[in-house]
């Protein structure tokens, strides 16, 4: 996956980066091994499905500071800065809230260190689609342990939606994946990126 993503990043274009990156995607998970995909998952010959690339949804954020104070409960119960979730079988992956991305038309995303799982930030995201048009309990924004992020434009991280993309476990329930707490809910429908049928 990281591979692609310096394809995509080396590529001027948004846009033909964003194709360049579903045939990869297409191709990773019609051939590899480790396919999500069941071995006669109609996808592996028709590809994913995805929404139109829409250049509106690449936008770019700094991350924010990670105040317990802006969270209901001072941060507890649901809303906690710390999480463990199942990682199947790579055992209990402990999440921890470092900060927060206030993303224009869209609205404040958590950012998260994974502290297994290879580490790295993560950014899910469970939107107005959720649950209708795409994976009910969200999709992906970053995973910079799998090298699924497009960089930097300064400060701010570059966020372009139309890179989103459902976890494994929506494919196939072996899989384990942390998904998107409360605070990378937003209520505007993100009509970009991988969605469940075209």
């Amino acid at each position: 996956m990281s591979a692609l993503y310096a394809e995509v990043c080396a590529d001027d274009d948004p846009e033909r980066g964003h194709a360049t990156w579903r045939a990869g995607r297409d191709d990773l998970f019609r051939t590899h091994p480790q396919s999500p995909l069941p071995a006669r998952d109609p996808l592996r010959e028709t590809g994913l499905p995805y929404w139109p690339y829409d250049p509106a949804w690449r936008l770019s954020a700094p991350i924010g500071p990670a105040d317990p104070d802006d969270r209901p409960g001072g941060g507890a119960g649901p809303w906690a800065a710390e999480r463990t979730v199942d990682g199947g079988d790579d055992g209990n992956v402990t999440m921890v809230r470092i900060g927060a991305l206030d993303v224009p038309g869209v609205g404040s995303l958590d950012v998260w260190r994974l502290h297994q799982y290879a580490g790295g930030l993560f950014v899910p995201i469970k939107d107005g689609t959720s649950g209708q048009e795409s994976y009910g309990a969200g999709r992906y924004l970053l995973d910079t342990a799998k090298g699924a992020w497009l960089g930097t434009d300064g400060d701010e991280l570059v966020l372009d939606l139309n890179f989103t993309y459902h976890p494994s476990c929506r494919y196939d329930d072996r899989w384990r994946c942390p998904l998107a707490p409360p605070g990378n809910t937003v209520g505007v429908r993100v009509e970009a990126g991988e969605r469940l049928s075209a």
